[in-house]
């Protein structure tokens, strides 16, 4: 029998025959020297009852029907729990007894008669030599296999003798004798240590086999025949606690207390004793002995009866114990049959469902007591001792130290952080959350009522805990269990069992895994997610679909990738390439999601490892936003109400996030999701890839027209400079592609709302806006209309900007933001076909229309007031481009480039060359050219707003003798002319001279293109499609 403690004759044929008894003589000797030699045998049937030494003590301790069986007189007294229960002469007597019943080999061919049809149906005790005393220890070690009532009844009566007394077991005194010398474990010599107190020998020496693995500070290396004595013992005493003396005595009470209804046998007790650990009503000496027990369960599996027993059949059916590479030591450890068994039921393998049950009960046992796992002990002992020491019981030390690892209390030593890795993926807490007691107890109302639909113990309670994640539902204690869990779940993606289920066929085709329990150097369990990540998201938008991973797969990387955007350190190469950086720039970001926020705010500042993989990250968001679950919830109700057509597709293409942009404004938007939003925005200019939709519709587009740009304000400007030139030169064919365009119009439009979304405008207007806009919102464009406003104070370098995009809006008015939002609903009354750049033109045409909304009506006389400089006006610029030059060079030759003429060549060409208004025109091609003049005529007598130098000229008039007058339908107008008549109001000198200017004018262009009547004039000037421009050169 390999690796077998040899249990020579342990007779129990006594009770047929008693046969054995000390000698009288020797029996006057106990009192002096008991146990110095052995009592001789007689032939008749000596009974224990009748020695005197023991007579008082049986009287006193067993009932009257066991006095006849040597046995039974035997199991009542050695049961007792105090060394004082029993004289020392009758425990020298019953060592005798059983010390010489043990050593002689005639009663071995009692088991031969007793088991003999046992025997021969069990084929290692069957070859066993008879006459050494070993077959009885083979039936001792086949205990569990004995059908037989009487054999049985023999070999377990004779099993509760041997484990009395370390002393009995063949062989274990010879193999441990050194070891328990060296651990002062007790004494050897026969008779020097009582009956009761050999039990503590073996848990002296278990104590010291638990020492060595954990490696503790002075530990003994135990001789490898005694260790193997040890556990054989622990393995053959394992169905019965009455068998493990020490623990039998340090729980007897709580057996009492907690297991009264359980049966003996079969490990029952033990396992009930088990799951009573951490109560307070149970004792420490209990505590820790078994705590001892679990430890020795933890170097070998055999050591659990129950869980022997019930996995016997699958570890032989899925090769479990067949590793010829691997030393018997680690095969046996109850690590590495969970990691085997486990590894069979994530694969779809079937497991008895009592193995299941008994592996259910020991993954629970290693989440509650981390003591269980050597490598913590060893590894994660400096941890324990400064951030989680008084805090062993039910799993809150493990939870302490997983805090640790996600360095939330300090360093860790990567050691500690490999064993704790490991420990979870031998629990595999991800399976069933029940089996960390810890993360149960906290939950437990979350679960109950934001999880109440799912299943007790489905592994998708782990999921919906965390889409509950800082949501009002949440409890602060379930958040930080989940978390600490969730963190070491989140580095082996194996630990997800939904993720590995639907992705394991595609990780092993793309991602060459090996099985559940294996690991690669050159694929570690930390890169298949990324792996499957780019195969998931990647391959089709590059063109290989035959790579690509199945869409179940791809569902289910999503919702990890939902999960991770909660919480940094959730995405392991996010946390690992960016701890500095999130060090220096982040450190005071502290609430849910503000890290990665911070992270991509200083994006040009991080190391290129971790700007890589924000760049990544960002880039995968803009083309599923609700990957970001946090953005998400706060935009539920805007969701609901305009986006949730694109919310509800499965695979999103960045259309959620363009929806959000476009309502950003709407009611239902309240301010959280408003500014996750506007961040958003903000962070996709610092690259075009972040923004889906334009990087695929433009990607080659951009690699053609511009390459090398990577902001994505440059590209924008760059393929819009493109398209606009292609325009201006009239080409047959444009360069941008249509896609491109038609996606470049969108990002213009959404540029234009927010100065932010420009930097070098709003770097350039800084200064600016904190002087003249600051309480004005960013959005809706309200800062770059208050500083169009107040264009006359703006410094130099705002000032050439924001004239620059007023040349761009003055050519295309779809780009001012303010003028689409503000005459929104005039633009659908009055202008549903008109092309974009003439929108400005339609809605001055319109303007005084019964129906136009008075804001809209504000916000046109602003853009006219502003086309008063030529280089805003495309349409009179390309009408007289001949004649600017000709007659205005001087203006002209003063100027720079980004220099505003603020009205001085319109009037350059009004005041020196009044006639050459109308030849201007002429020389156009246009042929309305006099019906302009009328145009901006009526207009100018209409609303004095659009004349800017008239306006400007006579303020102070229309304060002092007009303020009554309301502005519009030439009111103001009439008023001043009125006051010019009348000699008794004096009015400003440079009023006066305006006023005349424009009757001279109104004079001359009567002269050319008389009307029949102001009907006329009013209908000239309604049909005129260029009625604005006229006044403004005249300005």
């Amino acid at each position: 029998m390999a690796d077998c403690i040899r249990v020579p004759l342990l007779l129990l044929l006594m009770c047929i025959f008693s046969c054995v008894h000390p000698s009288g003589a020797e029996n006057n000797k106990l009192n002096a020297n008991a146990g110095a030699s052995l009592p001789r045998r007689r032939s008749t049937g000596w009974k224990l009852a009748e020695e005197a030494v023991c007579r008082d003590d049986l009287t006193r301790l067993c009932p009257k029907n066991s006095w006849n069986n040597n046995l039974s007189v035997l199991e009542c007294l050695q049961d007792k729990k105090e060394e004082t229960e029993i004289s020392t002469e009758c425990n020298h007597l019953l060592w005798n007894y059983k010390l010489n019943l043990t050593t002689d080999p005639k009663f071995e061919s009692v088991a031969v008669e007793v088991c003999k049809s046992t025997i021969a149906e069990i084929k290692e005790c069957a070859s066993e030599e008879l006459g050494k005393g070993y077959l009885v220890s083979c039936l001792v070690d086949h205990r569990g296999n004995i059908s037989d009532y009487q054999c049985n009844q023999y070999i377990h009566k004779m099993t509760s003798i041997i484990f009395s007394d370390y002393r009995l077991i063949c062989g274990f005194m010879d193999k441990c004798r050194e070891d328990i010398n060296t651990l002062h474990c007790g004494s050897i010599s026969t008779g020097e240590k009582d009956i009761h107190s050999q039990g503590e020998v073996i848990a002296c020496l278990e104590k010291g086999l638990v020492r060595e693995a954990e490696q503790q500070p002075g530990a003994h290396a135990i001789k490898d025949e005694c260790k193997k004595s040890i556990m054989r013992v622990a393995e053959l005493s394992s169905d019965d606690f009455h068998l493990d003396r020490y623990l039998y005595f340090s729980c007897r009470d709580d057996r009492e207390r907690f297991c009264e209804n359980t049966l003996a046998g079969e490990g029952r007790v033990y396992k009930c004793l088990f799951n009573h650990k951490f109560e307070e009503a149970m004792t420490e000496r209990c505590r820790e002995a078994l705590t001892t027990r679990q430890k020795l369960i933890a170097q070998d599996y055999k050591v659990s009866y129950s869980l022997a027993k019930a996995c016997k059949s699958d570890l032989r059916k899925y090769r479990c114990s067949v590793d010829t590479n691997m030393p018997r030591a680690r095969e046996a450890r109850l690590s590495y049959l969970l990691l085997c068994l486990e590894s069979a039921v994530h694969r779809g393998r079937v497991v008895s469902g009592e193995c299941q049950g008994e592996m259910m009960d020991y993954r629970r046992m290693l989440m509650e007591d981390f003591s269980l796992s050597p490598e913590i002990v060893l590894h994660c002992r400096s941890e324990i001792e400064s951030h989680c020491s008084g805090l062993h019981r039910k799993g809150r030390t493990l939870h302490c130290l997983m805090n640790v690892g996600r360095g939330d209390a300090g360093a860790i030593d990567p050691n500690c952080q490999r064993a704790l890795q490991t420990l979870i993926q031998e629990a595999d807490p991800g399976a069933d959350y029940r089996i960390d007691r810890a993360l149960n107890e906290a939950c437990e109302s979350v679960i109950q009522t934001a999880c109440k639909h799912i299943r007790n113990g489905d592994p998708m309670i782990l999921s919906c805990l965390m889409e509950h994640l800082y949501t009002e539902k949440m409890v602060e204690d379930c958040e930080h269990r989940l978390l600490e869990l969730q963190y070491f779940i989140a580095r082996d993606w194996k630990l997800d069992p939904i993720l590995y289920k639907k992705c394991q066929s595609d990780a092993s085709r793309l991602c060459h895994t090996r099985g559940w329990n294996e690991t690669s150097e050159m694929m570690p369990p930390g890169a298949i997610f990324s792996c499957l990540y780019r195969h998931a998201y990647r391959t089709v938008e590059q063109g290989r679909r035959s790579s690509s991973a199945g869409l179940d797969c791809k569902v289910e990387v999503q919702r990890i990738l939902h999960q991770r955007a909660l919480d940094v350190k959730l995405d392991p190469e996010l946390q690992r390439r960016c701890m500095t950086d999130l060090g220096k720039w982040c450190s005071e970001k502290t609430e849910a999601g503000q890290e990665l926020e911070c992270l991509q705010d200083h994006l040009e500042d991080l190391v290129m490892d971790c700007r890589d993989v924000v760049g990544n990250l960002t880039e995968l968001e803009s083309e599923d936003i609700q990957i970001e679950a946090l953005l998400m919830r706060a935009c539920e109700p805007v969701i609901q109400s305009h986006c949730h057509e694109m919310a509800d597709n499965q695979i999103d293409t960045g259309d959620l996030m363009e929806c959000l942009v476009q309502n950003k404004h709407e009611k239902e938007m309240n301010e959280k999701c408003l500014v996750g939003v506007t961040h958003f925005q903000l962070v996709q200019i610092k690259d075009f890839r972040f923004s889906y939709k334009f990087k695929t519709a433009c990607k080659e587009d951009v690699l053609k027209l511009c390459p090398n740009i990577k902001k994505k304000v440059d590209v924008v400007i760059c393929l819009s400079t493109t398209v606009r030139n292609d325009t201006l030169q009239d080409v047959k064919e444009q360069r941008v592609s249509v896609k491109c365009r038609k996606q470049l119009r969108v990002e213009e439009v959404e540029m234009s709302e927010d100065i932010r979304l420009d930097p070098e405008l709003y770097d350039s207007c800084q200064p600016d806006i904190k002087r003249l806009c600051p309480n004005i919102n960013y959005g809706n464009a309200q800062v770059i209309e208050c500083l169009k406003e107040n264009k006359r104070q703006l410094t130099q370098r705002c000032h050439q900007r924001i004239f620059k995009l007023q040349e761009v809006e003055m050519v295309d008015p779809e780009l001012d933001y303010q003028l689409m939002r503000v005459c929104k609903h005039m633009i659908r009354r009055f202008c549903t076909e008109s092309e974009g750049k003439n929108m400005l033109q339609c809605l001055k045409q319109n303007k005084n229309s019964e129906l136009m909304d008075p804001k809209c009506k504000q916000m046109i006389t602003k853009r006219q007031i502003t086309q008063n400089t030529v280089t805003l006006n495309p349409l009179l610029r390309k009408a007289c481009k001949a004649d600017i030059p000709k007659f205005c060079q001087s203006i002209l030759n003063k100027a720079t480039a980004d220099t505003e003429l603020e009205g001085q060549v319109i009037s350059c060409l009004k005041l020196k060359y009044a006639d050459q208004v109308c030849i201007c025109y002429k020389h156009s091609k246009l042929a309305h050219k006099f019906t302009e003049v009328l145009n901006m005529l009526k207009e100018s007598k209409a609303d004095i707003f659009v004349d800017p130098v008239l306006h400007t000229a006579c303020a102070l008039d229309i304060k002092h003798h007009c303020a009554a007058i309301p502005p519009g339908r030439g009111r103001q107008m009439s008023c001043l002319m009125e006051a010019l008549q009348d000699k008794r109001v004096r009015l400003q000198p440079e009023c006066k001279k305006r006023l005349q200017d424009r009757i001279d004018m109104w004079s001359y262009a009567a002269k050319v293109a008389p009307a029949e009547g102001f009907s006329d004039l009013a209908m000239q000037v309604m049909t005129s499609p260029s009625k604005n421009y006229i006044l403004t050169m005249i300005g």
